[in-house]
């Protein structure tokens, strides 16, 4: 693969345009869609099943597919530049691969796989949250492929995260208890939704390669093949709830708090995903990250300063995420309309 401009075809347009996502209007999926269609440098095209719900923003484009036939999502791929893959973990068994089998067979250059998590350099994380063997085989079938990928290591999704219940950050806002894993000042990286969404927008939004060997800017290539790694905050869970704290105007007597050791809490959960109950593994998910090993802290390696990522604000994000828990309510009560 031609490393430099200088070595293209005459009507080589240095620039990511056409970008095609699934899952465009789920809980990643959305600000990433949002983030790179506010740029005006990109069109987007959701890819999406026939009975989907999701409602999808202005000014994207919508390709219909089946999943059980390769030929549309091959069709639906066939000139896209990029392909962004957001599933739930709900998604059949397969699909992931399904994808990329199509987007190779389409000719699209470039992956980002269903990856937004935690430091990929980190293999016994990924091995002990049961997630990063899949990701390692998603990454080789891409470059098996003949495609290049890149990974967004974002850590937990902070607003996302802190409106999901006591399994996650520790704290229910419907009882206003918290449960603190060990003394609860382990620090990890964490990234907002919206943040997440720039960095991909960003980083798509930089020239693809760099005009010949004497080029040292900031190009897509750099990021080829690697994790991207950002975050929003590298905070511990004390500092959380002091921020709860202070958006909700409560104090400490207004909440019910208790202590759990993270490794009891990591294999109580790990025991009851074993026997097939995932109810539990956002339990044992944020309780590995949390260990006091400091396998939750990549700030040393974050290159928001490369993407130029704003700094954000704490109390804001936590405001975010207790909102989010309130639109979380009104779009249960419409389904149930």
């Amino acid at each position: 693969m031609a490393k430099y401009v200088k070595d293209q075809s005459a009507d080589f347009r240095n620039t990511i345009e056409r970008v095609a996502i699934i899952g465009a209007g789920g809980t990643i999926g959305l600000p990433i869609t949002n983030a790179l269609l506010k740029t005006g440098r990109h069109i987007v095209t959701a890819i999406s099943r026939e009975d989907s719900g999701n409602k999808l923003p202005e000014g994207i484009l919508v390709a219909t597919v089946d999943y059980n036939d390769e030929a549309t999502i091959v069709a639906a791929l066939k000139g896209q530049q990029f392909v962004i893959i957001t599933m739930a973990p709900t998604a059949p068994k397969g699909t992931h691969s399904k994808i990329v089998q199509a987007a190779a067979k389409a000719g699209v250059p470039y992956v980002m796989p269903n990856w937004y998590a935690a430091d990929i350099g980190n293999v016994k994380l990924g091995q002990d949250i049961l997630l990063g063997p899949q990701d390692q085989a998603n990454r080789n079938e891409i470059e098996s492929l003949g495609m290049q990928w890149v990974n967004i290591c974002c850590g937990f999704w902070y607003d996302y995260s802190l409106a999901g219940g006591e399994s996650r950050f520790g704290l229910d806002f419907s009882t206003r208890s918290l449960t603190i894993y060990d003394d609860g000042n382990a620090q990890i990286s964490t990234s907002t939704l919206s943040q997440v969404g720039r960095a991909v927008a960003k980083l798509l939004s930089l020239n693809e390669l760099p005009e010949d060997e004497n080029d040292k800017n900031l190009t897509l290539s750099t990021f080829l093949n690697k994790g991207v790694y950002i975050q929003s905050f590298l905070v511990s869970q004390n500092e959380m709830f002091e921020s709860v704290k202070r958006v909700t105007g409560t104090t400490n007597s207004n909440w019910t708090i208790t202590h759990e050791a993270t490794n009891k809490r990591y294999e109580n959960g790990l025991a009851q995903v074993k026997v097939g109950n995932m109810m539990h593994f956002s339990k044992l998910l944020y309780a590995r990250v949390f260990y006091p090993d400091g396998s939750g802290d990549f700030s040393n390696k974050s290159q928001n300063e490369l993407l130029a990522l704003p700094n954000e604000d704490l109390d804001q994000s936590t405001k975010a995420g207790i909102d989010l828990i309130a639109e979380l309510g009104r779009r249960v009560e419409r389904m149930a309309a």
